[in-house]
């Protein structure tokens, strides 16, 4: 990408910082990559990244607190408080109490939101090889070796 000239004085001030080469932008644009793959990808079974991520967690767990989900999604608690609901209102998830420790409840998955996970993570796999396309195979390790790491 060809840089425009600076004028004197924004070079004084920015002293060579070209925003482009900034990996907090770069993050950015790739994120932005990624999520517009993700949600045309996954607009026919209407689940926003948030709400797959919580639901693919609860069937792996089995019964979860909504507590723990959160953290495993790394979601905070307004924010895994709405996704929930959102799951609970379409019938994908139901509450319950924990058989354990009966004044706990747990989110556990339904019929309906387990057939969706199913469809939903064929689309997903499907996102992934979208967003790493292009890359080769050593690339997409050495990529998703550094973000575990910056993670």
């Amino acid at each position: 990408m060809a840089q425009s000239a600076v004028p004197p004085e924004a070079e004084n001030v920015l002293g060579g910082y070209a925003l482009e080469e900034q990996v907090g932008f770069l993050l950015r644009r790739a994120h932005q990559r990624h999520a517009a793959i993700f949600l045309e990808t996954m607009a026919a079974l209407d689940l926003t990244p948030t709400q797959f991520a919580a639901l693919v967690k609860i069937i792996e767990i089995g019964r979860v607190t909504q507590n723990l989900l959160g953290r495993l999604t790394a979601m905070d608690p307004a924010t895994i408080q709405g996704v929930v609901r959102r799951l609970v209102d379409r019938q994908l998830v139901e509450r319950a109490l924990d058989p354990m420790d009966r004044r706990t409840s747990v989110l556990i998955p339904t019929a309906a939101g387990t057939d969706l996970a199913g469809r939903a993570v064929i689309s997903a796999r499907a996102i992934t090889e979208a967003t790493l396309s292009p890359l080769g195979a050593d690339e997409r390790d050495t990529l998703t070796a550094l973000l575990r790491k910056l993670g």
